[in-house]
């Protein structure tokens, strides 16, 4: 099996955005120049520890995550979201720089200090606080509306007032932090909503947004709480600060924002996988100095080797997660069928199933889009394709799946690999929908046929019984006038009217028979057909049966095979013309092959297909088998009937 790459002519063109590759690389290395700088410095400082060496911690962190996630997002678009998160990877790099410079000022008072000393109480706030505050109401692509207008004021609001009071005022800290907790709070319940309530093309990746959001707000509550140990403030704003740069790349790689892929992953797992290590390395620091204050260099030499340790188990963690965010569900076959299944037992109906399995395969796989086609019929559609597109087919038939990778990509060897594993799930699905189709047919012909022959029923009371028993009453009429004044033609009159009832008794037992006599569920089909010939003899046609059927042969075939040889004798004896027909009925190797013919005028070129035709394909079609009607040699008709039969 293989694929081919096609020109998908009906798909839209799509667009990213317009990237700056220059200020992107300026945000990058700038951030992990003050990052690198202020460990540097931070590490000739030798400062003691106390809890603003894990806010330091917290800014290094943040400094080297932010602004790789930053510089990577600008060189593909230029949006606010980058901005911000620029913002912040420079305030905070700032603010690790300003905190090491003044630790080493105070070992050496003839370096200047100047500006650069407030930075570490300032410079971090406005990129910081938006990140939670602002960064949730515009990850997104559609246009902004009042109430993403209004959270964004509201966050602005919030960042500028915790800036100005804190940095130009005394008031208590809970006065400028309550704000920030109470906006943050609202921005995650609003993204938790639009998760459930949203589009469902926005809906993707918000579940980690929300959280991030309200990680991110809960870890400013201890800064207003009085009495609060001194390690829990910043070890949570390190905690966040190392997810929620995670729970944004979720929202903008799952739903491919600003054409961002790849690249991103990447910088996702660079970042994410120097923030772990950095933190393992400082943590174990801390820690042993504390239960070892005299026995810095073993504690470095301990945490060295925790980190050295700790590279490759983290690198594979990482790897795996930042490979799901990247090409989905996909890398792990078992968790991807896992998700088609969900998806196929979720389907209301075998019309939604395909619908189910291509969003579940273009979710599992992050694709663009996914078609499952039938020839050239689209039979399901997720996502539409703006590039070129990749056929896989589904099974040995016609159908196939085309999909397409998000802009400026290609399939990789692993998604086309999951896609030729997941095709056999749509080929179930396709199974599944063929099904349902074929019954939805035989359904619809069952329903034609059964009308038509109730109206058949119908017309033969009314047209035939009702009128002739209407007659009977009339003559009966007739004969009591007759009876005292002409006795011999009354009883004349009663003979006849006698006649008549006669072949109306005979007309009502063949309708009856024809539908379903009694005999063949008491004695079989042979004795069912038996009857059939002596019903016909009565009437003046001869029947010659040729049968060689087990005894006691019933059920659905035996019923079908009746009703073909009632149906297809019945026309003989109207329409052909002729005095007899035969009837050649056997059952040999797993088949019951029946045949009707008559010598009589043939077939009508201007003859149209009646009821007791369609009934004959019909009972044939019920139990799998055909029935083929076509000309005598040298003249006359001939029914032909195979059904598939089993002897139990």
């Amino acid at each position: 099996m293989h694929t081919h790459r096609i020109r998908d002519t009906d798909a839209t063109n799509g667009t990213a955005g317009t990237g700056a590759p220059v200020p992107a690389a300026v945000v990058a290395v700038t951030s992990w120049f003050l990052a690198v700088t202020a460990v540097v410095v931070f590490l000739a400082a030798r400062p003691e520890l106390d809890s603003d060496q894990l806010f330091f911690l917290v800014d290094v962190v943040g400094a080297a995550v932010y602004g790789t996630v930053a510089g990577v997002i600008l060189a593909r678009s230029v949006q606010a979201v980058p901005i911000l998160l620029a913002v912040a990877s420079i305030g905070v790099g700032l603010a690790a720089l300003s905190y090491s410079w003044t630790r080493l000022a105070a070992m050496r008072p003839d370096l200047p200090v100047g500006i650069l000393g407030p930075l570490q109480n300032t410079a971090w706030i406005p990129g910081t606080l938006a990140l939670f505050l602002v960064v949730p109401w515009l990850v997104r692509d559609r246009a902004s509306d009042t109430v993403v207008r209004a959270g964004v004021v509201a966050g602005t609001v919030a960042t500028a007032w915790f800036f100005w009071a804190r940095t130009f005022t005394d008031i208590a800290d809970v006065w400028f932090v309550g704000p920030v907790v109470a906006v943050g709070f609202a921005t995650a319940a609003r993204v938790a909503w639009h998760r459930r309530r949203g589009p469902v093309d926005e809906r993707s990746g918000t579940g980690w947004l929300a959280l991030g959001g309200a990680l991110m707000t809960a870890s400013y509550i201890p800064l207003a709480v009085p009495d609060v140990p001194w390690m829990l403030t910043p070890l949570l704003h390190l905690v966040t600060q190392a997810f929620y740069p995670v729970a944004i790349l979720a929202v903008v790689l799952r739903q491919r924002l600003w054409g961002i892929d790849l690249a991103v992953g990447r910088a996702a797992l660079a970042g994410s996988l120097t923030a772990v290590l950095v933190t393992c390395y400082l943590a174990v620091t801390v820690v042993i100095s504390l239960v070892l204050p005299n026995e810095s260099v073993f504690a470095q030499a301990v945490a060295a080797t925790a980190v050295a340790l700790a590279v490759q188990p983290a690198r594979v963690w990482l790897g795996r997660r930042v490979h799901r965010l990247v090409y989905g569900d996909g890398v792990d076959p078992v968790r991807a069928v896992r998700i088609l299944g969900r998806h196929f037992a979720g389907a209301d109906s075998p019309d939604l199933l395909l619908g189910e399995l291509a969003a579940g395969i273009g979710t599992a796989l992050r694709l663009e889009s996914v078609e499952v086609r039938r020839g050239d019929e689209v039979l399901a559609r997720w996502g539409v394709a703006s590039g070129p597109v990749d056929v896989v087919p589904v099974g040995s038939g016609p159908a196939t799946l085309v999909v397409s990778a998000p802009p400026g990509e290609t399939l990789g060897a692993r998604s086309r690999r999951a896609l030729i594993e997941l095709a056999t799930v749509v080929e179930a699905g396709l199974v599944v929908l063929r099904s349902a189709e074929e019954l939805e047919e035989a359904r619809r012909r069952l329903t034609e046929v059964r009308l038509e022959e109730r109206r058949t029923v119908r017309r033969e009371l009314h047209d035939g019984l009702g009128p002739s028993l209407a007659g009977v009453r009339l003559g009966l009429q007739g004969a009591r006038n007759l009876v005292t004044t002409d006795p011999d033609a009354a009883a004349e009159l009663v003979d006849e009217l006698l006649r008549e009832l006669d072949r109306q008794v005979d007309g009502v037992r063949e309708l009856s028979r024809s539908l379903l006599p009694p005999v063949l569920d008491e004695l079989g089909l042979t004795a069912a057909l038996d009857e059939l010939v002596i019903t016909h003899a009565r009437a003046g046609f001869r029947v010659d049966l040729q049968a060689d059927l087990p005894a006691g042969m019933s059920g659905p075939v035996a019923w079908a095979a009746y009703g073909i040889a009632s149906e297809a004798v019945i026309n003989a004896r109207r329409h052909s013309g002729a005095a007899e027909c035969t009837v050649r009925v056997a059952a040999d190797d797993g088949v019951l092959a029946l045949e009707i013919a008559d010598d009589g005028t043939g077939l009508a070129a201007e003859a149209r297909v009646g009821v007791g035709t369609q009934s004959m394909r019909e009972r044939a079609r019920e139990v799998g088998g055909t029935v083929g009607i076509e000309s005598g040699d040298p003249h006359g008709v001939v029914v032909r009937a195979r059904l598939p039969w089993h002897e139990s």
